[in-house]
């Protein structure tokens, strides 16, 4: 077995790595011994200290085991998944919770945020590839694949969330951010005639698909609904206006304002929050949300990375009706 020492890492992590990848790629099997440590520090030019680190890591990750009779072995029963998701938030935390219960316990999930950093994004997945048997992963982009995700063999990968882009030959579950979000918005036409326009709060930095300002727009221009569509800082609410809110930093900043002037959310204006998690149940009566359910997005990437099924699915977007529209 080769050994690439480098300065960008220390020698423990290349022994710990390099015998990773073997079993990996079935180089090593289950079952098979390892050197012993002396033997190891032998072999590959390094200390025994060193090669007893690695050891000690690969054993805590489940790929190794040791007994006295026979020293160390391959114990790759335990399957590595990574979980890469953009960023936290209630909602992901449901996702995650609904993943790891439908695994079993020799299933290790390790999560990990990139943060629509596409560097950080690249580094994360190139450092992964020999140190997990699965990968789920939210891309950065809605509308690209991100290269370093095509190093992955397809059979191992699982794409989440975003995906107006071609998927040919990969397993996804994503939600579509236009036409279902017009539709979600149909569904909730009756209750937005109590209100005098609609405005789509839509930050610069927000990383929600573009798209869906042209299906807002499209809605009332269908409906003949005044709107607005805010990409800028909001200089104050109005009355009569109902606020669809992608960021939940606006949704509060709203509220806010609302509570100083003294205005009922669900009379003097509405707000529908997008993408649900349990603390809309409760606030102001409740807020109404669109919303596909992660938690489903959860379980339905657990039964992939269980029977290696492929997968090609949207999930519908749902409407929570609640009291603030």
């Amino acid at each position: 077995m080769k050994i690439n020492f480098s300065n960008s890492r220390s020698k423990v992590q290349a022994v710990t790595e390099a015998i990773s990848a073997a079993i990996m790629t079935e180089e090593l099997r289950d079952g098979d011994n390892l050197l012993s440590i002396n033997d190891a520090s032998r072999e590959y030019g390094v200390s025994r200290d060193t090669v007893f680190k690695a050891y000690s890591d690969l054993k805590r990750r489940g790929l190794i085991d040791s007994n006295p009779m026979k020293g160390y072995f391959v114990k790759s029963e335990v399957t590595h998944v990574l979980l890469l998701l953009d960023t936290y938030s209630p909602f992901k935390q449901n996702l995650y919770n609904r993943f790891v219960a439908q695994l079993p316990e020799n299933y290790k999930v390790d999560l990990i945020f990139h943060q629509y950093n596409e560097r950080l994004f690249e580094t994360i997945v190139k450092d992964s590839l020999v140190r997990y048997n699965m990968f789920v992963v939210m891309n950065f982009s809605n509308i690209q694949l991100s290269s370093a995700l095509r190093s992955i063999p397809a059979g191992k990968l699982l794409l989440l969330d975003f995906g107006d882009f071609e998927k040919n030959g990969y397993s996804y579950i994503c939600q579509n951010f236009d036409q279902s979000f017009y539709d979600a918005l149909m569904v909730l036409e009756p209750s937005l005639r109590s209100y005098r326009q609609l405005s789509l709060v839509f930050p610069p930095q927000i990383s929600h698909p573009e798209s869906a300002v042209d299906y807002f727009q499209r809605f009332c221009s269908d409906n003949h609904f005044e709107c607005k569509v805010n990409k800028n800082d909001r200089t104050g609410i109005e009355k009569y206006t109902c606020y669809v809110c992608i960021d939940s930093g606006d949704l509060v900043k709203i509220i806010k304002e609302a509570d100083a002037l003294g205005w009922e959310i669900g009379r003097e204006i509405g707000v529908v929050a997008y993408n649900d998690n349990p603390i809309l149940e409760v606030i102001k009566n409740g807020i109404t949300a669109i919303s596909v359910d992660f938690g489903l997005m959860g379980e339905m990437a657990a039964a992939y990375v269980l029977n290696k099924k492929p997968v090609q699915k949207f999930l519908p977007t749902n409407v929570i009706l609640r009291k603030s529209v």
